[in-house]
């Protein structure tokens, strides 16, 4: 079965915005023609930075319809990851590095009514989640070791990309994968040429006064080379 091209989806991280205007940030993205909010969670132990949690999701969900994205980077996904779908994700995505029961995670996740999604740093082989594939339905790419903004694209993890398109289109299923890190307008046709039609964007969109131009802009170079 050959599944048709996914339509590329944007999804801005606030994490990246004006955390002092927060309602101000998530309006403008409600008018930018993004397709959902990424949602950033570090620990300080999984990763170097302490960010956002719960109480801030809680606040996003209520002044917004807009689809919530929520990525926990956290070294105990087991035992928080109920905290986060009860605050108001709609997809909520874990790192297979630390779970210790990814597919107990991934049932409980659609148990309510919320999609579920695994994400795999850069060294991570995607072949770590082959037998967890028909429990997902997002597989997030980390094509930069998480922890810190604004660091460059690595382009080997669109190869992972290719691999996990082709894999899941052999089986008939009908996978998002989303790539998360430097993204901009230089490599997003690559990335989305590589099989993924997620992309997380930072600066790609907050670096800029006007939201919707920065989206237009990344939908744009997707297809410039399409």
């Amino acid at each position: 079965m050959t599944i048709v091209k996914k339509v590329l989806q944007i999804s801005p991280s606030i994490a990246a915005g004006n955390l002092m205007n927060l309602a101000s940030e998530v309006a403008k993205l409600e008018l930018s023609g993004a397709d959902s909010i990424h949602f950033d969670v570090m620990d300080g132990h999984f990763v170097p930075l302490l960010t956002i949690g719960v109480p801030f999701l809680e606040q996003i969900r209520k002044i917004t319809k807009m689809h919530l994205d929520v990525h926990i980077m956290v070294t105990n996904p087991d035992q928080v990851f109920e905290h986060y779908l009860d605050a108001g994700a709609d997809t909520l995505t874990f790192h297979i590095e630390t779970a210790l029961h990814a597919h107990r995670i991934c049932n409980r996740i659609k148990e309510k009514g919320k999609r579920a999604g695994i994400a795999l740093n850069p060294a991570t082989h995607w072949r770590e989640i082959e037998f967890l594939i028909p429990s997902l339905d997002q597989i997030t790419l980390m094509s930069v070791n998480p922890g810190f903004s604004r660091q460059a694209h690595i382009p080997m993890v669109q190869k992972k990309a290719f691999e996990i398109r082709q894999y899941c289109n052999n089986l008939g299923i009908d996978m998002d994968i989303q790539l998360d890190g430097g993204v901009n307008t230089d490599n997003i046709a690559a990335i989305a040429q590589a099989g993924a039609n997620i992309v997380v964007a930072g600066g790609a969109v907050f670096n800029y006064d006007d939201f919707g131009a920065a989206v237009s802009a990344l939908r744009k170079a997707a297809l410039a080379q399409g």
